[in-house]
């Protein structure tokens, strides 16, 4: 079965579509595979996969870790999500651009975003579940995260009163991230 990209406004942030082969038992797809995933220029070594449920109105993120560093490929397998990445790199000329896209259980699209980039999404159906592959293993030392509806990025999410944790209600903005020694790590 083949696996496909899509490439998006930010040149490192990709839309991975597998094909489906349906029948009357239901379907089938290859959702990663490492030799395609490396011929597309995806990375192949993903060291942990994290999985979460979530209701409606739900906003999880922006999240990043930088050591180990971390990207993320991102898929909905129940319900309906809106998944969105932000280039958080210095000297990057996508500096505080964003990407979102709805995915869900039906149209079985994935979002790549690499080590750099923070990653959230917001539920959209009554009940959503979202699981992750990722190129690093957890690190809490090492994770923060940049504020939702920061101004400087403008994301246009979905619902305007979130459900919101304590953390990502109180997370930095983009330009206090942009300040801070850990911020060299992702350097463009």
């Amino acid at each position: 079965m083949k696996i496909t990209i899509e490439e998006t406004p930010i040149k490192d942030v990709i839309v991975v579509v597998s094909e489906i082969s349906k029948d009357k038992r239901g379907f089938f797809s290859e959702v990663y595979k490492k030799d395609q995933f490396k011929e597309l220029g995806l990375p192949g070594n993903f060291v942990q996969l994290n999985h979460s449920g979530s209701v409606k109105g739900v906003i999880r993120g922006l999240h990043f870790q930088w050591e180990p560093p971390m990207g993320k490929l991102m898929r909905v397998t129940r319900g309906k999500a809106f998944l969105v990445a932000v280039d958080i790199r210095k000297g990057s000329p996508t500096l505080s651009d964003w990407f979102g896209i709805e995915a869900s259980a039906e149209n079985r699209i994935q979002m790549w975003a690499p080590a750099g980039f923070g990653r959230g999404f917001c539920v959209l159906s009554d009940y959503a579940e979202i699981q992750y592959l990722c190129t690093g293993i957890y690190n809490n030392k090492c994770e923060s995260g940049i504020l939702w509806n920061d101004p400087e990025i403008g994301i246009e999410w979905p619902v305007k009163n979130p459900i919101l944790s304590d953390k990502d209600r109180n997370a930095q903005a983009l330009s206090e991230w942009l300040k801070k020694e850990e911020s060299n790590y992702f350097i463009f």
